[in-house]
């Protein structure tokens, strides 16, 4: 998700092409083309600039409205509901042929990943891994880190894994049928944390992780836009 502001200016965004599978966005204002996967404007007067990254989550919905009980939902523009996706969109998406691919073991262009830019360096996580983890520690580039699934065993977040009033970076560990919001517990302090990354139990009470943005993207694609990433595996 980015912001529609940038150099003074909001723009108004339409589909202007595909590049590569991913697609190109043209703004009425100036004409200037954006690649949708980086915010780059790619030509055009506003060529070198960057839209801004908006923090956004996919969750499913019962998720969303527990922690967004006054969340208001964007309805469906009937003139235009015959031209939407449907709902399976990515089940058929999976068996569409790529123009580009980049091999790699135990994926194919279409994995599904997780892709983290954070501490100088970008990583990929094949998502259906991460949900089958429920928990991933890791380090990329120069940051700690953790990827977290939520209750519903569907929804995913990626936070820094950096407490404030701890020297090092805690070992957490998962928790299972506590009763209550927490998700996870942290070795040094024995505090409880949530979905949001906040500590609601122990010493931590009250503190909460940063969050890092994480893009879920097709292999092929986050591979193109990101040459130099790695992919984790799990160590067992």
């Amino acid at each position: 998700m980015w912001s529609r502001e940038v150099a003074g200016l909001r723009l108004t965004f339409h589909l202007a092409g595909i590049n590569n599978q991913n697609f190109l966005m043209r703004d009425e204002e100036t004409g200037t083309y954006w690649q949708q996967i980086s915010g780059a404007a790619v030509s055009g007067p506003l060529r070198g600039k960057n839209l801004t990254l908006i923090p956004s989550d996919e969750l499913n919905f019962a998720t969303w409205k527990a922690e967004q009980p006054r969340g208001t939902v964007l309805q469906d523009v009937p003139q235009y509901v015959s031209g939407y996706a449907a709902k399976n969109w990515d089940v058929r998406m999976q068996r569409a042929p790529t123009v580009i691919d980049f091999p790699e073991p135990g994926l194919h262009a279409r994995s599904l990943m997780l892709g983290i830019e954070v501490g100088g360096a970008s990583r990929a996580y094949p998502f259906d891994v991460v949900l089958a983890e429920k928990l991933v520690q890791d380090q990329t580039g120069s940051e700690s880190i953790l990827l977290v699934v939520g209750s519903d065993n569907e929804s995913v977040r990626a936070f820094r894994n950096h407490v404030p009033h701890l020297p090092v970076a805690p070992e957490f560990y998962r928790l299972n049928g506590t009763g209550s919001s927490a998700l996870l517990m942290d070795s040094a302090t024995g505090s409880q944390w949530n979905f949001q990354g906040c500590a609601v139990s122990g010493p931590s009470q009250g503190l909460c992780l940063d969050r890092i943005p994480a893009i879920k993207d097709y292999w092929f694609d986050w591979r193109n836009y990101h040459p130099a990433t790695t992919v984790w595996r799990p160590r067992h």
